[in-house]
């Protein structure tokens, strides 16, 4: 088995890879990519038993064979190749010799056999999306997801596919988000929980992307086709919260305001909050927006006054300042309004301007108890 590739080419592929290798396996083989090679197709494939990832390469060959190569070893060294064609050749010894311009390098191997197989979905329906929607679609929700181990489906992202719009809903009981696509479509109705780790790599590698990602899914898993690459992984079992119950549907009281004031004053004046609530104190009244916070203990607290375009009655509501931040700072739009019923409900936060034909982004934040 003997095949020739570009330095670079070889290593942007399996830092792509890369991602989906764990820091510390249970199983040894798991530190490896594997190398099926057939005739001038190399296929790379990574995995944690959990997703799996595998990219076919262009390579000069007319051999075949599978080996499983040390990924740590052969990143750490392709990164420091100048661009020029690589020598891969397996010897009996159950070594991989590496001939570049100038050296050669030598990595002991490990039977592919071993290697996890990926798995074949079946009966599966599928959906396509353009790459960098779906790209959005993640950055967008994901940061709201939860990371408690006790409630499983609140950590990754809910897909809600069906003819009218495709939905993406992230909540850690503290902050929801609510991505809505109206200008892509599904063919029938679905609904799959995602986890974070594959939605992460999805996110880095989609970004810009213009190419169409086909997404095939049943109820075990997903598998996510675009370029040359093939992510399949494992869905989150359980069934996710009815989001729609939590989402107030009248919100008399509406505040609009300049994005970037209202996120620049946030973040301020949080920085003189209590370091366990984080409780920043929005007063509103007539075109005024008082925003203060107050950490007893040190005796620090801080105000700001900001003008903003108000209907309704004059209220007083705390926040979670880090979840407001978070969100504001998720948000790309000039001007965004605040939506809230009471001051013991939950606010809504959406983007006023900004958006695509066809987008929705809606936002939940948890009000806190203010203690006077």
């Amino acid at each position: 088995m003997k095949f020739i590739v570009s330095s670079s080419y070889l290593l942007k592929q399996l830092q792509v890879l890369g991602g989906v290798i764990n820091n510390s396996n249970t199983l040894p083989i798991l530190d490896n990519f594997l190398f099926e090679l057939n005739q001038d197709k190399l296929t790379v494939s990574a995995s944690d038993l959990e997703t799996t990832m595998s990219a076919v390469l262009e390579v000069d060959s007319d051999s075949e064979g599978s080996v499983a190569v040390p990924a740590k070893l052969l990143l750490d060294t392709l990164k420091t190749f100048p661009e020029q064609p690589l020598t891969f050749v397996i010897e009996d010894n159950n070594t991989i010799e590496i001939s570049s311009n100038h050296g050669k390098y030598a990595l002991a191997y490990a039977d592919g056999a071993e290697f996890p197989n990926s798995v074949e979905l079946a009966d599966a329906s599928s959906t396509t999306i353009l790459g960098d929607i779906l790209a959005t679609a993640i950055s967008k929700t994901i940061f709201a997801s939860g990371n408690d181990d006790l409630r499983p489906v609140m950590s990754g992202v809910f897909f809600q596919f069906s003819p009218e719009n495709l939905t993406f809903v992230a909540t850690d009981a503290h902050k929801l988000v609510k991505y809505q696509r109206h200008d892509v479509t599904a063919s029938q109705v679905a609904e799959f929980i995602m986890p974070k780790k594959p939605l992460t790599l999805l996110k880095g590698i989609l970004a810009g992307n213009e190419s169409d990602v086909t997404i095939d899914y049943n109820e075990s898993n997903a598998k996510f086709t675009f370029d040359n690459i093939e992510l399949v992984c494992r869905l989150i079992d359980g069934k996710y919260p009815n989001y729609e119950a939590v989402i107030p549907k009248e919100n008399p009281n509406k505040l609009t305001i300049d994005r970037s004031q209202f996120f620049g004053s946030v973040r301020r004046v949080s920085i003189f909050s209590n370091k366990t609530t984080h409780q920043i104190r929005l007063k509103i009244a007539g075109a005024e927006l008082n925003i203060s916070a107050e950490d007893v203990d040190y005796s620090n607290k801080a105000e700001e006054r900001l003008t903003c375009d108000y209907q309704g009655d004059d209220m007083e509501i705390g926040f979670n300042s880090r979840f407001l931040n978070e969100m504001l700072n998720n948000l790309t739009s000039d001007n965004v309004s605040l939506e809230m019923s009471l001051p013991n409900r939950a606010g809504i936060l959406t983007p006023i301007d900004g958006l695509d034909e066809g987008e929705h982004v809606t936002m939940l934040v948890m009000p806190v108890m203010l203690n006077n």
